[in-house]
Formats: structure tokens, C-alpha cells, sequence
């Protein structure tokens, strides 16, 4: 238990301190990729759906808002 602790501490590290080097656009991105699979993922497993295809279709949709999000804050 303790080993798989570390593990997850070390992934989550590595992962934070590679987010610090992108753009705001590379961030909010990603962002909006996590946030919507994680939603969509989780409406689907109370739906009783297909996890996998709500996490991707989630994932596009929330990058794309990500992404849109990005631009219009820069004007």
C-alpha cells in the first residue's frame, strides 16, 4: 500500500511540473480535455453507458471548449 502511495505522489509531481511549461492556450486545453472526459466519463457510469467512448467524446468536446475559451479571454 505504501509503495503504491509513492507511486501516485511521483506521477502526480512529474505530471504538475510538466504542465508549468506550457502556454495558457496548452493549458486551458488540457484543462478542458480532463474536465470533460471526467464528467462525461462519470455521467456514463450512472447512465450505464459505454465509459470509454463518454471519457473520448468528453475529452474532444472539452478540449475544443478549452480551446475556444482561450481565444475569446485573449480578445
Amino acid at each position: 500500500m505504501k509503495t503504491k502511495n509513492t507511486v501516485l505522489v511521483l506521477s502526480t509531481v512529474l505530471l504538475l511540473s510538466s504542465y508549468s511549461d506550457m502556454s495558457k492556450t496548452q493549458q486551458r486545453t488540457l484543462s478542458g480535455a480532463g474536465i470533460g472526459a471526467g464528467v462525461v466519463a462519470a455521467s456514463t457510469v450512472m447512465t450505464g453507458g459505454c465509459v470509454t467512448c463518454g471519457a473520448v467524446i468528453g475529452g474532444v468536446a472539452g478540449a475544443g471548449t478549452g480551446y475556444v475559451y482561450d481565444r475569446v479571454k485573449k480578445k
